[in-house]
């Protein structure tokens, strides 16, 4: 019996997008009838998904890359943003995010606010992952690659639990955010902000008070 798969694959680089779409073709299985549409930024992206809704083909799989150009109206920042809306109105379609970033917050972002059948990390990619990942989402998901998995082992073997909001103000302090700006960022004030640092540096044992001392620490730790 053919089973047929309607595909969506968002990236606004059309050379890597032809990439995956030659290895899903040339590595799907003889039962497996394959419809790929192609979105290159978020406004095609919500386009596509809406109509599918609307004719009621809706789509089997994402492909999401995260580093994507904003929607027109600015409602849709990424592709973080689309994954998160394709959940909401293709609650039954399976969501496979791509992307450059391998810090550990963005990894752990991305699982607790999306939570994708597949996650890789394009640094790790080859044709042969990329079929394995599909067929893997299809039939026993979730797939994720090689770092992704590196990246929950080490939180998972810590001993240290930090919240989402300490593990921002982590990610901001590694990419140079100083402590007086990051209140813009965190909608807490500089105060709540001195306390959640001094409950980090006990956590992480940094005694000589440094902001590049406790990055490092939580970076061995896998928090960064």
């Amino acid at each position: 019996m053919i089973e047929q798969i309607k595909i969506l694959m968002i990236d606004d680089h059309p050379m890597i997008i032809e990439g995956y779409q030659n290895t899903l073709l040339f590595t799907k299985k003889d039962n497996q009838e394959l419809s790929i549409d192609i979105a290159n930024n978020c406004d095609e992206a919500l386009a596509f998904m809406n109509k599918s809704i609307e004719n009621n083909r809706p789509y089997n799989v994402l492909f999401v890359d995260i580093s994507l150009p904003p929607s027109a109206d600015g409602t849709m920042q990424s592709g973080e943003d689309l994954a998160e809306y394709a959940r909401k109105i293709l609650p039954n379609a399976k969501i496979i995010v791509l992307t450059m970033f391998n810090e550990s917050f963005r990894i752990h972002n991305i699982i607790k606010t999306i939570d994708p059948e597949g996650f890789l990390i394009k640094s790790d990619l080859t044709s042969s992952e990329l079929a394995s990942a599909f067929q893997a989402v299809l039939n026993n998901p979730p797939f994720y690659s090689g770092t992704v998995n590196r990246h929950i082992r080490k939180t998972i073997t810590s001993d240290i639990v930090i919240d989402d909001k300490n593990r921002k103000i982590l990610h901001l302090l590694s990419q140079g955010v100083r402590t007086k700006n990051l209140a813009s960022h965190l909608d807490i004030s500089i105060s709540a902000i001195e306390k959640r640092k001094k409950q980090l540096r006990e956590l992480f044992s940094v005694h000589d008070g440094q902001d590049e001392t406790l990055i490092k620490n939580a970076r061995k730790e896998g928090f960064v």
